[in-house]
């Protein structure tokens, strides 16, 4: 059934399984190892004159490559197997998780868990396109509410987040710490009282708007030559408001092709 014709000449641009439950190991900068459990989506373009995909042969790859965990660098591999297997002129795998840093808090020490979310996609057409995102929570203090009150001035939590095309190794850990100083200031798992003192004191000194931070982080972005393109945004749950603030960047840092003469 399908593979039989269909007569509508709609193609579609993707097409498979999605939140496919799945083992993930990733290395930690330090040194480690991490497990995690990933939601896999993998999808193919169908051509206008073909019914439907195979949805069994995705899973079927995914098993084929079952001998140990997932591993990012193992991600092109599985993204190319669906597109020579399913015949697909174009094929996209992604893995979503949770990953964990330890962090410590700035003046006593104490140590929590942060937990941040990450997507590893690949669509392979040929050639490879690898991107990374994260999204970190963070903390904004309101500039506008700083300078107009008497004492004071409302604050958030906003989630920063960034999808990057890279070369060479970028650690989540790296990304995670661009993100975090992108805002007023990073937000933590454990804080005793004067931790509590020391990170509102310094988001005080350090009041940005929504516009800001994807400002900021943009700036950092730029500055790191093993990122070549980039999509970032920051979400601010508002305090006081009703809504929430949002702001979005989105950047090619590769030259331009040369045209041709």
């Amino acid at each position: 059934m399908q593979a039989s014709s269909d007569t509508r000449r709609v193609p579609i641009d993707r097409v498979g399984v999605r939140n496919v439950t799945y083992p993930m190991r990733l290395r930690t900068r330090d040194g480690g190892e991490q497990s995690t459990v990933a939601r896999i989506s993998m999808y193919v373009s169908l051509p206008h004159h073909q019914k439907g995909t195979h949805m069994s042969r995705f899973l079927e790859v995914l098993n084929d490559h079952s001998c140990e965990p997932l591993t990012p660098d193992r991600i092109p591999d599985i993204s190319r197997a669906i597109c020579k297997r399913l015949k697909a002129e174009q094929a996209h795998f992604e893995a979503k998780f949770t990953y964990f840093i330890e962090k410590h808090a700035p003046v006593s020490g104490a140590a929590g868990l942060m937990d941040y979310e990450v997507c590893f996609a690949c669509t392979s057409n040929g050639d490879d396109d690898f991107m990374m995102s994260v999204a970190a929570p963070a903390t904004s203090l309101c500039p506008c509410s700083k300078e107009i009150s008497v004492y004071g001035a409302h604050n958030q939590r906003c989630r920063v987040e960034a999808e990057v095309r890279f070369s060479g190794m970028l650690w989540i850990e790296d990304l995670v710490e661009t993100l975090e100083n992108a805002a007023s200031h990073p937000v933590y798992a454990v804080l005793k009282r004067p931790d509590e003192k020391f990170v509102t004191e310094k988001a005080y000194e350090n009041p940005k708007f929504v516009e800001d931070i994807v400002r900021d982080l943009a700036l950092a972005l730029d500055r790191d030559d093993r990122i070549s393109w980039y999509s970032i945004n920051s979400e601010n749950y508002e305090s006081i408001h009703s809504h929430n603030a949002y702001a979005q960047v989105t950047r090619d840092r590769r030259p331009p092709s040369p045209r041709t003469p």
